[in-house]
């Protein structure tokens, strides 16, 4: 009875021996040298609901995981491993689940050898100085944060620069007219806005009075645009009494009935016709051509004026738009050049400095 029960258990081992587990491992050599590369094979006789944990080494790393590839019903997982230090290295059992079952791989020996030196037979080189790394943008990035501040400003101080000149020669060019022909020209202006044709009648009345009031203002020195139309005509009517203006009683009357008709339109909604509207225009021109000083020139005064000696003032010619343009290129480049040649004497004073040795 006892030999018939060792006899089955017999039986039941070598049966257990005999099945093949499902996953095998194998490597293409057991010996490298440092840095050599070899591959680890990992084969599993199954293709659905396999997982391949990370694999976990120690002493070796991972060069590369190959794609995983299906041949028939088996799938196959490569790696590539290489070792750094020299010694015997085990590639430990790696767990692999098929169908929520754990399967153990074999371990592997692998021995990385070092590499012999002969170092009589090396040629021995000259200790190379450090190589400076190419310059890159952020480099240079303070230096562009510079520029680009020196033209926000130097671009902000030549446009009002230029703007002022610009305004001061219209300015200029705006008085060297008199008040005679400064009138003439903005009834001229008036006449091509069309306004009173576009139904702007309030508009237009208003700067034809501007325009007759800011002439006499001019003309005879009185400050007509704050006066009011009968304190306006009552200062001609004295001025005309007094001989001190060269003008009629027809024109100053004509100047306050358009005056007149002006405030009604302003203030009183007043609308005037086409005809009326021609006729004040030509009365405006009528007044501005009437409209003059009085200028006496008496022989005692003439005698009592001492000689003047005038000097003209030298013309000084300034610089034009271009020059100005070139001047702010060259100082920049200027700029741009002594930054780039303190940022480069840097490495040059470094590389002039002695080594500093630690003496012990």
């Amino acid at each position: 009875m006892k030999r018939l029960l060792h006899f089955i258990i017999f039986l039941i081992a070598i049966n257990g021996f005999s099945q093949t587990s499902p996953v095998e491992v194998e490597i293409d050599t057991m010996n490298i040298r440092i840095g050599e590369q070899f591959q680890y094979k990992i084969s599993i006789d199954e293709t659905e609901n396999v997982i391949i944990p990370k694999l976990e080494l120690k002493g070796l790393e991972v060069v590369d995981s190959l794609k995983l590839d299906t041949l028939k019903s088996k799938l196959i997982q490569k790696y590539i491993l290489t070792g750094f230090d020299s010694g015997s290295y085990y590639i430990p059992q790696q767990q692999i689940f098929i169908k929520n079952q754990v399967y153990l791989t074999d371990s592997l020996l692998v021995n990385v050898a070092t590499i012999p030196i002969d170092t009589t037979k090396i040629k021995m080189f000259e200790i190379k100085g450090i190589k400076g790394e190419p310059y890159q943008f952020r480099d240079y990035k303070h230096i562009l944060f510079w520029i680009v501040g020196i033209l926000l400003v130097v671009g902000t101080v030549l446009f009002f620069a230029l703007k002022r000149t610009t305004d001061d020669q219209v300015k200029t060019t705006e008085q060297l007219l008199s008040p005679y022909q400064e009138a003439l020209k903005n009834l001229k202006l008036l006449d091509g806005k069309l306004l009173w044709q576009n139904n702007e009648i309030k508009k237009y009345y208003s700067e034809l009075t501007h325009i007759i009031r800011n002439f006499i203002e001019r003309e005879l020195h009185v400050p007509a645009l704050e006066t009011t139309t009968d304190g306006l005509v009552e200062t001609l009517t004295d001025f005309s009494d007094s001989n001190s203006i060269i003008t009629d009683k027809e024109t100053i009357g004509s100047l306050q009935k358009l005056l007149q008709q002006a405030d009604l339109v302003k203030f009183a909604k007043s609308k005037p016709l086409a005809h009326e509207i021609e006729a004040d225009r030509n009365v405006a021109k009528h007044i501005i051509d009437n409209l003059k000083p009085n200028v006496v020139e008496s022989d005692t005064a003439e005698t009592s004026i001492e000689p003047v000696i005038i000097i003209e003032k030298p013309v000084v010619k300034k610089p034009s738009l271009l020059t100005k343009i070139i001047t702010i290129i060259i100082l920049l480049a200027l700029v741009v050049f002594i930054a780039l040649s303190i940022s480069n004497a840097g490495p040059l004073v470094n590389s002039l400095k002695p080594p500093v040795t630690n003496v012990q």
